[in-house]
């Protein structure tokens, strides 16, 4: 079989392992860039032409709707027509629209375009905020549940379970979820996780229907399987049944959805279930040059407790290029200005704007490099996000400000703006994550643009400030041409550019706060470095920034997840004054209290001592702490971590503080949570050592 449809042509021995391999259960951990959609797509193709399957009987499944349209256009490249290649959630409808007359009867259920309206709904029930972040948060939940199989009843106990950072008390969002599909049953409407929960229902409770159903589809191959959830799995063994032709397709080390369900274990489990399986491991990896392969492995190479089946060790086939960069700045702005300069070099040396791609870890973090990109005049795409200006809260405090602005207040700029926005979500410290927090971060970067126009322009007032703002906004909305991609870490899944900029690589932000203190969060964050790093085929910039707005304190530390892959004595580290042309103080160390070492971390900075260093715990005094702040979350009607974060509470019964200074130099705990609660603490510290 030759020719431009052979599907054998041009594979590397392993991919020709896998294409080959025989009916039945066949996993090949395939490593990023190693070819593997195009093994899956040959492999349906060499099991068609080979007569072993018709194309009709093949239901091929991903994640994303993008992924499934390139499988279906390689599969016609092969001359296959009439496989199936879908979505999870696609195939569900699909399949469930045509049994509904027999398992359902009636008039077919409306598909719920989103949550949010019911969730509302619900909410509004309860007395609980119906502001449009806290709604995206409880519908987060709601979908998290659903797919891990778990049902209102059980949420509080699971969520508690899996260390979930929940937006409410678990109790209330319950409440929330049993209200939810109240009213969308009574409303006859489903949402996408109700097509996957009715196609399986449908298959394990009427044998006539699954008996149609598998004798049509009798070939299976799922892709990502990395990023399966309980329920996409209860799905597939549904379609299954007893059978076991299926081909599965995944890389544990890249699993970074398991804040929404998935989990990599069905893949590392897979020779478990189907001891004969065949297994093809995908390592030579054709994208990225040797130089960026060389630092992925290292990147993952750190991670803790990594399971046998993901040590997937990348082998760089492409030719050899430049070192990765690692760059440290001074400030936020200093570090997009640079990243800008470095895209127009790029882009005069000839790289096109679509093969570039600025990544970062939350979308609030968009905004300064949407501004240094305008002040180049270099185009520029947000991907997986609203542009700065284009989102609610900050349409939301634009309006608010156009309004103080007519009566134009006296006061210090940056004050008046932070005192608007108080109400719109700017609290005094930050929320823990989710929705909320990039709320904040993005109300937070409008105060930022006071205080740069303070440093800058004599006489600021409001009037001017908003006048400011007006003129960015209408600068950063160019006509959509090819451009620059902007876009988060978890939005470049599945993407690649020959050029790619990590940029806010700092302890809170990668890995995000909230992950301090549950280690598999810690893991996940990683993992989203990892995918980052080999999202790059040539050039690759990873850098940090010491302050957040210009000329300001220099207090975050590059990411934990960099060390190890630069010397500390690199230039990027420890950037000098000479370097600078001025003095300035070097970034806060801090020293371990029990082995002296230098600390690098947040969770380390909080308990000061190293992760790794034994710990000198009063449990009985974390329990009192948790218990004092379960009571004040309560009565503040305030989730538990508002009051202090596990982190914290942890930190505390270590450190066991004596009086208020040695309570205020526990990381997280500000002046205003001092003022609040520090007697209250100080107490229960003092009763513990009693």
């Amino acid at each position: 079989m030759a020719g431009a449809h052979d599907p054998l042509a041009g594979l590397d021995p392993e991919q020709l392992a896998a294409v080959t391999a025989p009916r039945g259960p066949v996993c090949v951990l395939a490593g990023a860039g190693t070819g593997k959609t195009r093994t899956i797509v040959s492999r349906i193709g060499n099991l068609i032409h080979a007569g072993h399957v018709s194309a009709s009987q093949v239901l091929a499944v991903t994640f994303t709707a993008r992924a499934a349209g390139e499988m279906r256009t390689r599969l016609r490249a092969l001359d296959i027509h009439g496989a199936q290649a879908r979505t999870f959630h696609a195939a569900a409808l699909r399949q469930l629209r045509y049994f509904w007359p027999r398992v359902v009867g009636g008039e077919q259920w409306e598909l719920l375009d989103g949550k949010l309206r019911l969730v509302g709904q619900a909410a509004h029930r309860l007395g609980l905020g119906t502001e449009r972040e806290n709604l995206r948060d409880l519908a987060s939940e709601i979908e998290w549940a659903k797919a891990s199989l778990i049902g209102p009843e059980d949420y509080p106990a699971a969520a508690g379970r899996a260390h979930r950072e929940t937006p409410a008390p678990a109790e209330q969002i319950a409440k929330v979820y049993a209200g939810y599909e109240e009213l969308k049953n009574r409303a006859q409407q489903l949402d996408f996780d109700d097509l996957l929960l009715h196609t399986a229902a449908a298959l394990e409770e009427h044998s006539a229907v699954a008996d149609e159903f598998r004798d049509r589809y009798r070939c299976f191959v799922v892709d990502e399987y990395q990023d399966v959830t309980p329920l996409q799995q209860r799905v597939l063994d549904a379609w299954l049944g007893k059978r076991d032709d299926l081909t599965v397709v995944g890389d544990a080390n890249q699993t970074i959805y398991s804040f929404a369900g998935a989990s990599p274990r069905p893949l590392l489990d897979f020779t478990r279930r189907f001891p004969e399986a065949t297994v093809v491991r995908l390592e030579r990896d054709y994208r990225s040059t040797p130089q960026v392969v060389s630092l992925a492995n290292r990147v993952i190479a750190g991670a803790r407790d990594r399971p046998a089946g993901s040590r997937l060790r990348l082998i760089g086939q492409r030719p050899t290029g430049p070192e990765p960069k690692f760059v440290e700045f001074d400030d936020e702005p200093a570090e997009a200005a640079a990243v800008a300069a470095r895209i127009k070099d790029l882009v005069d040396a000839g790289v096109p704007l679509s093969e570039i791609a600025v990544l970062f870890r939350i979308n609030a973090q968009s905004e300064a490099y949407e501004q240094a990109l305008t002040q180049l005049d270099i185009p520029y795409l947000v991907r997986g996000g609203e542009r700065f200006f284009a989102r609610q809260e900050v349409r939301q405090a634009m309006a608010t400000l156009r309004t103080a602005a007519v009566q134009a207040p006296e006061g210090e700029l940056p004050e008046l703006v932070r005192a608007l926005l108080g109400p719109l979500g700017l609290t005094a410290e930050p929320p823990s994550g989710g929705s909320a927090r990039e709320r904040w971060e993005s109300l937070l970067a409008l105060v930022e643009l006071a205080e740069e126009l303070v440093a800058t322009t004599a006489d600021a007032d409001l009037p001017r400030y908003v006048h400011e703002l007006d003129l960015r906004m209408q600068a950063q909305h160019p006509p959509t041409v090819e451009g620059v991609t902007l876009a988060s870490l978890h939005a470049a899944k599945g993407l690649e550019w020959d050029a790619v900029f990590l940029v806010g690589l700092v302890d809170g932000t990668l890995p995000i706060q909230h992950a301090d203190g549950n280690d598999a969060a810690i893991e996940e964050e990683r993992r989203l470095l990892y995918v980052g790093v080999t999202r790059a085929r040539v050039h690759l910039s990873l850098s940090w920034s010491l302050a957040r707005a210009e000329g300001g304190k220099r207090y975050r530390r590059r990411s934990r997840f960099l060390y190890g892959l630069i010397p500390d004595n690199h230039p990027a580290a420890r950037v000098s004054a000479a370097r600078r042309g001025e003095q300035r103080p070097m970034a806060v160390i801090r020293h371990c209290r029990v082995c002296g070492d230098e600390l690098a971390g947040t969770m380390a900075f909080k308990l000061g001592r190293c992760e790794t260093c034994p710990a000198d715990l009063d449990e009985g005094l974390l329990d009192r702490l948790r218990e004092w702040r379960q009571e004040r979350s309560k009565a503040l009607k305030v989730p538990a971590y508002v009051i202090f974060t596990d982190a914290t509470l942890l930190a505390i019964a270590e450190q066991r503080p004596a009086d208020r200074a040695a309570l205020v130099a526990i990381s997280g705990i500000g002046a205003a949570k001092l003022d609040r609660y520090g007697s209250e603490v100080l107490s229960l510290v003092s009763g513990g050592t009693r």
